[in-house]
């Protein structure tokens, strides 16, 4: 009788022993290395890595108007309801940031070649856009300059246009922090998709306002941020960079066998590019990681404007990029 008792006591420990350990393993899952990696491979929602790929996804006016006309187009307008009932492009659907994700999700797609997300500058929606891609929404596309372009009734770029930093910029180079860890995340899943789907529905929770800073503020206090430029290394040297700033080859440093993990888990990262556009893209990537890092708005248009037009080769506002197009009014 006692041997058959301390065999069910010796059954009932290495029960537990067996499910503690299979716990501990659960537990130390390093969900933003398993999420990165997925997101990096062939088995991605996109079957690639996007952001080294095909990022940023962006479409011009002249296309979206288009392909509006044969109906090849689904627009969502993410600006806000009354500044949709103002005015917008034939066919547009409004929708509210935080449902971006939901709202696609009920559209049937097959007769579209393309999405396009319209906000005022092309700078939210580029963030939009960046996160249905990478949740495997191939089609989806910001409009670049967003309703600033299509006509001068929504033209909020030449405002922001701006020189006021150019004597600060420099063509000394700063090196990049060294390599170091992912950051942490705790969404409880074990799974590339399921850890994707989670941080996903976390940033679209939160909106755009955490993933942006303005140049007033980054120039403020530099020290306070890690600040990333996501340019050609020639540009970097002519016209220059942010004292401080870090250069980040486009399409190749933002990745585990580059340069990812010399980005800081501990630093509030600034990224920065021309327009505002493709670092919004990139950050909402950053962000889906969960590095805490925000897209400088206006990019060096509102910096150092006149130097960029003299350089070439940038991505510059100007009033020909302003199409004049029809809109209409109402919801």
């Amino acid at each position: 009788m006692k041997t058959a008792k301390l065999l069910l006591y010796s059954v009932l420990i290495g029960s537990l022993i067996f499910t503690s350990c299979k716990k501990d393993e659960e537990e130390k899952i390093d969900e933003s290395q398993v999420l990165t990696e997925y997101l990096e491979s062939a088995n991605s929602p996109l079957g690639k890595d996007y952001v080294n790929s095909d990022m940023p996804a962006i479409i011009g006016a002249a296309e979206v108007k288009t392909l509006n006309e044969t109906n090849q187009v689904y627009i969502m307008d993410i600006r806000s309801a009354a500044d949709f009932a103002t005015g917008h492009i034939a066919n547009a659907h409004n929708v509210a940031f935080a449902d971006i994700l939901t709202h696609i999700k009920n559209v049937n797609l097959d007769s579209y070649t393309k999405v396009a997300i319209v906000c005022y500058t092309g700078q939210t929606a580029s963030y939009a856009a960046s996160i249905l891609r990478l949740m495997g929404y191939g089609k989806v596309y910001s409009m670049k300059w967003g309703m600033s372009s299509w006509n001068v009734a929504f033209n909020r770029w030449s405002s922001n246009l701006s020189n006021t930093y150019a004597s600060q910029f420099t063509s000394t180079a700063t090196d990049k922090g060294a390599a170091g860890s992912l950051p942490t995340l705790s969404t409880g899943k074990t799974t590339g998709q399921e850890i994707l789907e989670a941080r996903a529905a976390t940033i679209i929770s939160e909106g755009f306002d955490p993933a942006k800073i303005t140049n007033a503020t980054v120039f403020g206090s530099l020290s306070n941020y890690y600040i990333v430029n996501y340019w050609p290394a020639a540009q970097y040297a002519a016209p220059g960079h942010i004292p401080g700033a870090m250069q980040y080859t486009p399409k190749e440093s933002i990745k585990l066998s580059a340069d990812l993990k010399t980005l800081p888990t501990n630093k509030t990262i600034v990224v920065y590019c021309y327009t505002g556009q493709t670092s919004a893209h990139l950050t909402a990537y950053l962000r889906l990681l969960g590095y805490d890092a925000k897209s400088l708005l206006f990019g060096t248009n509102g910096m150092i404007y006149d130097n960029m037009v003299a350089t070439g080769g940038m991505s510059v506002f100007k009033d020909t990029e302003i199409m004049g197009y029809d809109y209409v009014t109402g919801k």
